[in-house]
This record gives C-alpha cells, sequence and structure tokens, in this order.
C-alpha cells in the first residue's frame, strides 16, 4: 500500500500507484480527469519516475512488483495500448492468456509464511498483524489456508523453501508494503514491511489483508471505470459489482472506507474464487 496520494507519473491513464496506501494524514481530494493522460510519457520518462524496490524491482500501483525492465516494458507497452479503451467488487488478476492468477486448490490451503526476526522489536506487531489479516480472509473461504511457520523466521527470504513466502523489513517511504501475484517467480514472492506499518494511520491487520489479497491473486478495486480515477489496466475479471468499500480499493482513489477494512462484497468474491 502506498503511504499517499498515488504516484503522479501520467501513467498512461493510470497512476503508479505501486505500494499500500499513503498514511490518511498525507492524503488529499482526488484529482480531477486522472483516468486518461493526453500523450503519455515515454518509456524513458516512465521508468525514471518509477520507484525501484531494494531487490531492483520496480514498483507500480502502488503495491505491485515488477521484477526487471524488460517487463516493466512489457507493462508500458500495454498501457500505452490501452489506455485510450475506458472501461475495459472484488477483481482477480489475469494473466497474458486471459487466465484468472490464482493459487490451486491444494496449494490455496498450503500457503505458508515465515515473519523475519529481523524486525526486531516490531516482530510481534507483524506476527499478529499477519494472522489477523489472514483470519479475514480464511474466515471467508473454506478454501484458504495460510499457516505461519516460526521455526524459518531466522533465515526467512525468498531462497528458503520451508516456505511458500517470507515477510521481510524494508527501510522506505514510498510504501507501507508490498506483496506478490499467485504467477510471480520464486525469487519475487516476498511480503515487504515498512517500519510505517504502526504509524500510517490503518490498522496493521487491514493493512495487511490488502497486501494478503494480492497475494490471492485480487487487483485494486480502484482500477475499475466506475472508481473514476486511479486507473491501472484492463488485466482483470470481475467477480462481483464494482465495491468502493472493498479493502482493495484505496481510499485515496475515491474510496468509501476509511479504515481499510474487509467489506461484505470482499467476502462474497474471495468465497466464489476459492470456495465459501
Amino acid at each position: 500500500m502506498k503511504h499517499s496520494r498515488p504516484f503522479k507519473v501520467v501513467v498512461l491513464g493510470a497512476t503508479a500507484c505501486a505500494a499500500l496506501l499513503v498514511s490518511p494524514a498525507a492524503q488529499g481530494a482526488p484529482e480531477e480527469n486522472s483516468v486518461a493522460a493526453p500523450q503519455p510519457p515515454s518509456f524513458a520518462e516512465f521508468e525514471a519516475a518509477t520507484y525501484r524496490d531494494h531487490d531492483g524491482q520496480y514498483i507500480v500501483n502502488g503495491d505491485e512488483a515488477i521484477s526487471d525492465q524488460a517487463e516493466l516494458r512489457a507493462y508500458y507497452d500495454h498501457m500505452v495500448a490501452t489506455q485510450d479503451t475506458g472501461s475495459t467488487s472484488l477483481i482477480v488478476n489475469t494473466d497474458d492468456f486471459g487466465d484468472d492468477d490464482v493459487w490451486s486448490a491444494s496449494q490455496a490451503t498450503n500457503l505458508t509464511y515465515c515473519v523475519s526476526d529481523d524486525f526486531g522489536a516490531e516482530k510481534a506487531t507483524v506476527v499478529s498483524a499477519m494472522a489477523a489479516g489472514a483470519g479475514q480472509w480464511e474466515a471467508a473461504s473454506s478454501g484458504i489456508d495460510f499457516t505461519y511457520v516460526p521455526s524459518a523466521d531466522g533465515s526467512c527470504v525468498t531462497s528458503n523453501n520451508a516456505v511458500l513466502f517470507p515477510v521481510e523489513p524494508v527501510v522506505t517511504s514510498e510504501y507501507i508494503a508490498r506483496a506478490f501475484f499467485p504467477s510471480s517467480a520464486d525469487v519475487e514472492r516476498n511480503v515487504l514491511v515498512a517500519d510505517s506499518l504502526t504509524t500510517s494511520g490503518w490498522a496493521p491487520a487491514n493493512i495487511l489483508a490488502h497486501e494478503l489479497g494480492h497475494v490471492l491473486g485480487f487487483r485494486h478495486e480502484h482500477t475499475r471505470p466506475e472508481a473514476g480515477t486511479c486507473f491501472e489496466d484492463n488485466n482483470w475479471r470481475p467477480l462481483t459489482p464494482y465495491d468502493s468499500a472493498s479493502i482493495m480499493h484505496y481510499p485515496q482513489c475515491n474510496g468509501a472506507t476509511e479504515d481499510l477494512s474487509m467489506s461484505a462484497t470482499d467476502r462474497e468474491g474471495v468465497a466464489s474464487l476459492y470456495g465459501g
């Protein structure tokens, strides 16, 4: 999630709000007419304006990681090609073939993770927030089970095959937290959490629940045309009617929730995809 207003990079009709939201105090009124930019930037300008994380990945749409320049170029080219299409609560990410980007039924009930010891004094807070955030999705779907593996905390990195993904600390002011999609490569499967987790103004559990929504394959709700701002792209399939109160909808993108809580429509959407 991003800390403040969506990153203004005239993203071809989108905003590069790539990390979890900006803190409520930093929010302003949504910009008018931000769904489409009349002239997209060149790729060089777009790349220069896109935040690059500590591991070299590019962060777009607030909290979504793109591994390298080639993938960023493909993302850019797709945005240029679709920026004038207009339209095209919960929505699931789709891959290059238009298929749902989700876990298999067996993997969805074995979503193992560790929480790095490098969090130090903040580790207990992150452990608690992860459990509470995961619990929100688990309560809505019988087909989802996140499992904390504390024995892996001492070496909580992407190369640790004892878990599906690590939860690691990161030093950045660009976002509060960021995650990955099921189709992400193994080396890209991690949830990074900044020290602003406890100072953003949102409940840490809700912030990490938002990130775990991405882990499950869900996109930002505000990329839908009904939001009127923060368009990202059309690589998604609707599971429910548009929901401005969705946990996957940034408040600063015309969202209707101030605390980033999960809505009834969110619960219906995840149940329809992973089982109720």
